[in-house]
């Protein structure tokens, strides 16, 4: 690394945050949270034991733990000695603005200002501070939970410095993240634009009857998500061609897979529509809900969590196992 990280900011302790806090703390950083909830001790509490099994059973030593998330009074005690911040507020420019104002009036002048911001590019909202300030500021978006799921997206603003965009890259990798850098901004980055994209289709089917959620989602978990846990989209239709790879794939199915694409629907709630359409419209978003709630409203939310959980820990550890062997 070009610079050392000893301690972190977690402004915003909502599932996010909590995680952050956690994996952060579980890679020796002294981490201070500032969050204006009254359970904000609850809350630390509860991620720390909920979390650190995980963080475990990836190799990490989680002892000690609890001794190094402290709580802030606010803000300007949260960043105070910090050398790195991560932001994880509401998702409004407005807020993140002002916010972003005060991160940069109050914490020290060497420290790296970082968003989780899911779709809110950083252009967006420090136009308003100094070139010196907006230099150290850019996002770093994460996927929930962030102690698991390894990527995190980099994303610079307009004015964000290059130092800062290489010392984000470095102290993510630091934490056991796999940073990817983007280079040009666009609202909701990459990660999420394609789940939006998914996202959108499998409304559709839903909705037109083709299949039930229960079933969409076997559809995904049994094809699409294993084999795009280890190869992703492009490797895996370069694969697709046979020893032709990519070029074979789309010389030869390219035209009938771009006829499938042109016929891609569009989900009730995603459509402009006039007001007896609008009833129609939200009439059939009820019906989605009712759906996704039929199949999985059984399950508390912590079963399903705990559940997702562990079987993408059993991923990780799979891939793991896989590189190991390669190596």
């Amino acid at each position: 690394m070009t610079r050392a990280f000893r301690t972190a900011a977690v402004i915003g302790a909502g599932t996010i945050g909590l995680s952050w806090a956690t994996l952060f703390a579980a890679h020796g950083l002294t981490v201070r949270v500032s969050d204006p909830r009254p359970d904000l001790a609850e809350a630390v509490d509860e991620a720390l034991v909920a979390y650190a099994p995980h963080l475990a059973a990836r190799g990490l030593d989680v002892t000690g733990l609890a001794g190094r998330v402290h709580l802030a009074a606010d803000v300007t005690e949260a960043v105070r000695d910090a050398d790195v911040v991560q932001e994880n507020g509401p998702e409004r420019a407005g807020f993140k603005k002002d916010l972003f104002a005060a991160l940069a009036r109050e914490a020290p002048a060497h420290a790296l200002l970082l968003s989780s911001s899911s779709a809110i590019p950083s252009t967006a909202f420090t136009g308003q501070l100094s070139d010196e300030d907006a230099a150290r500021v850019l996002i770093g978006h994460p996927f929930n939970p962030p102690h698991l799921v390894p990527l995190v997206e980099v994303v610079p603003g307009e004015r964000t410095g290059e130092d800062a965009v290489l010392d984000a890259v470095d102290f993510y990798t630091s934490v056991g993240r796999t940073p990817v850098v983007e280079r040009k901004e666009i609202p909701g980055f990459v990660g999420n634009r394609l789940q939006n994209a998914l996202s959108r289709e499998a409304a559709y089917l839903v909705q037109e009857g083709v299949v039930t959620p229960e079933d969409l989602d076997k559809v995904v978990i049994n094809s699409l998500g294993l084999r795009w846990a280890t190869v992703g989209p492009f490797l895996g239709a370069h694969l697709g061609g046979g020893p032709g790879g990519y070029r074979h794939l789309v010389e030869h199915i390219g035209r009938s897979m771009q006829r499938t694409g042109a016929g891609l629907g569009t989900p009730s709630h995603d459509k402009e529509l006039d007001k007896e359409q609008n009833k129609e419209q939200e009439e059939a978003q009820e019906r989605l809900i009712e759906a996704v709630e039929k199949a999985y409203g059984s399950s508390t939310y912590s079963e399903l969590t705990g559940t997702r959980d562990r079987r993408q820990l059993a991923v990780l550890a799979a891939l793991d196992s896989a590189d190991k062997e390669e190596n």
